[in-house]
């Protein structure tokens, strides 16, 4: 799939960058992988990563700056969108900010990938994009909305567009893992809201995933992986079990329970063997049968959210994975 083609991802220097680099060269050896940034530091630090490997390429430039992305995306194949300004207080405090990075940026690449003739773009997004009550899943609802629209507005060219949706990605720079690992020393560890649940994924399954977007699309769909919840008391627990649990009331912006696939998903919705496949309801692609492919329709009224996830990790199987990934956790 990826074999010998020319692949490029925004925001590379970020966790999911930093897991779909090895990955991808690793199993599909790309005749080049473009990683294309705005912050020339992380560039130089992930180069050193990979010094000597003549498949790499860095290219500074801002997914807002239409020009320079017209300039990247010469004689590219395939394209991973990552860049994101994702934290949801900096979007809350910054919004007109976000909107340029999560919405202009989006459309920006989505008319010089057509233009430029790629073949295929996957887009990430997140659970924050179901039922937003905050600007950054206001702005991701808004930019998955803009790359499902893509393959028509494509036209007759070929360039096809969609879109991978996951939760709380594991041991990520700033995510909930490595918080409790830095406080767990005062002996203190601050809880929202004892109620809360999350769904939990690590950066290979959203590699994977993406990878799956790429060979099973036709355009316009978003998949989403099933993966496990786990109540933020249980695994606050298992991080730091000898500190006490301070509850200290949810954030603005923030949700009780992730949704990942909300109950007016439900009629265009379809289940397979590890992950589910929102149709889009344009254009009758809802039920196309090149896109549904083996997939069975989910029950009208379906919900896929960390709370009734019928999945849950296990404390052993979350401290196995903290033992196997302690050197990258809060790394990148």
């Amino acid at each position: 799939m990826l074999s010998g083609k020319t692949v490029l991802i925004t925001g590379g220097t970020g966790s999911f960058g930093h897991a779909f680099v090895p990955l991808t060269l690793e199993r599909y050896n790309p005749r080049k992988l473009i990683v294309y940034s705005r912050d020339e530091m992380k560039q130089w630090e992930m180069a050193k990563k990979f010094a000597g490997d003549p498949r790499l390429r860095f290219f500074i430039g801002d997914v807002r700056d239409r020009e320079r992305m017209y300039r990247a995306l010469d004689g590219v194949d395939y394209v991973v969108h990552a860049a994101a300004t994702k934290i949801v207080p900096t979007a809350e405090y910054n919004p007109f900010e976000c909107v340029k990075t999560n919405i202009v940026g989006a459309m920006n690449l989505i008319d010089a990938c057509i233009d430029k003739g790629v073949q295929r773009v996957v887009a990430l997004s997140t659970d924050k994009a179901s039922s937003p009550v905050n600007l950054y899943g206001a702005t991701k609802l808004a930019s998955d909305k803009l790359f499902i629209a893509g393959n028509a507005y494509a036209g007759a060219h070929e360039t096809r567009f969609a879109v991978v949706r996951y939760g709380n990605v594991m041991g990520s720079r700033g995510s909930v893992i490595p918080f409790f690992l830095s406080v767990r020393e005062s002996g203190v560890v601050p809880i929202t809201d004892e109620r809360m649940t999350r769904f939990l994924i690590s950066l290979e399954q959203g590699v994977e995933l993406v990878w799956k977007a790429f060979e099973d699309m036709v355009g316009g769909e978003i998949y989403v992986k099933k993966i496990p919840s786990m109540k933020v008391t249980d695994l606050a627990r298992v991080v730091a079990p000898a500190a006490q649990q301070e509850i200290i009331g949810i954030r603005p912006g923030e949700k009780l329970h992730e949704q990942m696939i909300g109950i007016e998903d439900s009629l265009s919705t379809y289940e397979y063997s590890d992950y589910y496949k929102i149709l889009p309801t344009i254009n009758g692609w809802g039920d196309d049968p090149e896109r549904v492919k083996e997939g069975e329709r989910v029950a009208e009224g379906f919900v896929y959210a960390s709370d009734s996830n019928s999945e849950w990790m296990k404390d052993e199987d979350l401290q196995a994975w903290i033992d196997a990934n302690q050197g990258r956790i809060g790394a990148i």
